[in-house]
């Protein structure tokens, strides 16, 4: 098993999300884009949800309180994406009343099942 051994700890310090992408930019100047189908609560989030995140600590970490969306910047940059289970996911979606879904059918294209 691989550790991920970090010589400065990551911290973000500005978050763009499109309908597509989340992109972060750390505060030694890089910027790490992932695609949004890796954290379903944002995919399938309005913009104005996607919108409303906030810096926790001095930028360890990335919340969305409406969607009780978490990201780790640390996972970010070790290429994790979100563990929610296909149940839990549709529980929420669920909670959303999206109409339409099903278990295991997800209304976007480019969602994963």
């Amino acid at each position: 098993m691989n550790t991920l051994v970090l010589e400065i700890e990551p911290v973000a310090i500005d978050v763009i999300v499109t309908e597509d992408e989340l992109t972060v930019m750390l505060s030694d100047g890089r910027r790490i884009s992932v695609p949004l189908v890796w954290y379903p609560r944002l995919f399938y989030a309005t913009d104005a949800e996607r919108q409303n995140w906030a810096l926790l600590g001095d930028g360890y970490a990335i919340e969305w309180p409406d969607l009780d969306e978490h990201i780790g910047i640390e996972g970010l940059l070790a290429g994790r994406s979100s563990g929610e289970s296909v149940h839990s996911l549709q529980r929420w979606l669920d909670s959303r009343r999206v109409v339409g879904s099903e278990p295991g059918v997800f209304l976007r294209s480019g969602a994963f099942a």
